[in-house]
């Protein structure tokens, strides 16, 4: 706590609430005693400027484009970590050592396997099923084929409950994208590391030798990284809200999933594909799209372009432009969708108009051309995105069993009906 304090003057009294000190970032107000001494609460439609907690794993600034993982910033740990190394990392709080990183890894394929029984529930989905619907149900179902690790109450139990739940995720999202295609489910291969097992599992054709592409694997690994972890946004939020009520750690990612499965939060990329269609279908006129862009009375909107949390250039959109050029330039894919991103992607980095009001690329943008390239469906991306951001997820679930945060229970500002009595319903 800071020496500071916050006066407020209500009702002829005045209350004091302590500063809550930051290690970089914006501080706080203490205001747990708020409605117990003056009956007030505060009212913040959206949670934009309130804080549910107190956490040690993700810092990011919008204004200067930064995005910390336990204080290493994410231009270093997308150039010189793995996706493995970084689950570690947010799970553990420190980066690992050698002995450290292969105990873990070793743990994580000692879980490298879902129960058959499992099968059967994928099999009940018809095709057409959403992905993200899919994923969420497979998710909670863990709960009933691993028991132990659902009522957690040591450190010991959540780390092996973390575990399992990485192990296991990555053939959800992995089958799931097989049961959109028809085609036959995968197993795991422990003499892989954890990418280039979910790439296998996702992508092995059946009677076909499947060859590693490294290329694709270090776009793969990128993403995943750049998608781990961002601060308290609507799917983490949802998963630690959940999670307040001391339920498993399975049922709380599938909240999670379900909260991503939202438009407006992990639909994003996909959107930006449904974009480029449109105009692809439409001609192909990127010029004619800037001009609806920049029309103040047009209703249209460039997906992929600006953040709502980054005013500045996105940071991880730095990162993964490389990838998406290599992936691009690997593949050698004949594709007018994505000659219509580069267009607009120049365009974006040139036009006065996008640059003075910083509507760079962002994340979004680069992940939808590499999983386009890619060929993974677009109802799919939001999966992949889950994949990334699983580590978040229970690394902050973790963080809120550990120190023993309350249950999640806001307030509200009434305004319906005052106190009335029943009426009989032949009076009515």
């Amino acid at each position: 706590m800071s020496d500071n304090k916050v006066i407020l003057n209500y009702d002829g009294k005045n209350f004091e609430y302590p500063i809550v000190d930051s290690t970089i970032g914006d501080r706080g107000i203490d205001i747990s005693k708020l409605r117990d001494q003056t009956g007030l609460i505060t009212l913040d439609l959206g949670y934009k400027n309130t804080g549910a907690t107190i956490s040690e794993i993700t810092y990011l600034d919008g204004d200067k484009g930064e995005l910390f993982y336990r204080g290493y910033p994410i231009e270093q740990i997308a150039e010189k970590s793995n996706f493995t190394e970084v689950m570690y990392l947010l799970l553990h709080g420190e980066l690992p050592s050698t002995e450290q990183f292969s105990s873990f890894e070793n743990n994580i394929k000692k879980y490298n396997f879902v129960a058959d029984e499992l099968k059967k529930l994928i099999d009940v989905f018809p095709r057409s099923a959403h992905p993200m619907g899919v994923l969420s149900s497979l998710t909670s179902a863990l709960t009933a084929f691993n028991p132990k690790a659902v009522d957690v109450k040591s450190k010991e139990e959540l780390d092996l409950a973390a575990e399992l739940m990485i192990a296991k995720f990555s053939h959800l999202c992995a089958w799931t994208y097989r049961k959109t295609q028809g085609l036959p489910i995968n197993h795991g291969d422990n003499s892989l590391n954890y990418v280039e097992n979910f790439y296998k599992m996702a992508f092995r054709l059946p009677y076909e030798e499947f060859e590693i592409d490294p290329v694709v694997v270090e776009a793969l690994d990128k993403l995943l990284i750049l998608h781990a972890d961002h601060e308290q946004n609507c799917s983490t939020s949802t998963v630690r809200m959940v999670g307040s009520a001391h339920t498993g750690l399975f049922a709380s990612i599938s909240a999670g999933v379900s909260a991503l499965w939202g438009p407006l939060h992990g639909g994003a990329n996909q959107a930006v594909i449904e974009m480029l269609e449109m105009i692809e279908k439409d001609g192909g006129d990127v010029s004619k799209y800037v001009a609806k862009a920049k029309d103040k009375e047009d209703s249209f909107r460039l997906m992929g372009f600006g953040h709502r949390v980054y005013k500045n250039f996105d940071p991880r959109a730095k990162i993964i432009k490389k990838a998406a050029d290599d992936i691009l330039g690997k593949l050698g894919i004949q594709d007018k969708a994505l000659d219509i991103a580069m267009q607009l992607e120049r365009v974006a980095l040139e036009d006065d108009y996008f640059v003075e009001r910083k509507l760079y690329p962002n994340v979004d943008f680069y992940s939808g051309i590499i999983y386009r390239a890619l060929g993974i469906p677009t109802e799919m991306f939001t999966v992949m995105f889950a994949l990334g951001r699983l580590p978040g997820w229970i690394s902050q679930w973790k963080e809120m069993r550990l120190k023993g945060d309350p249950i999640g229970r806001p307030r509200q500002v009434y305004q319906g009906a005052e106190k009335r009595n029943y009426v009989d319903i032949a009076s009515r």
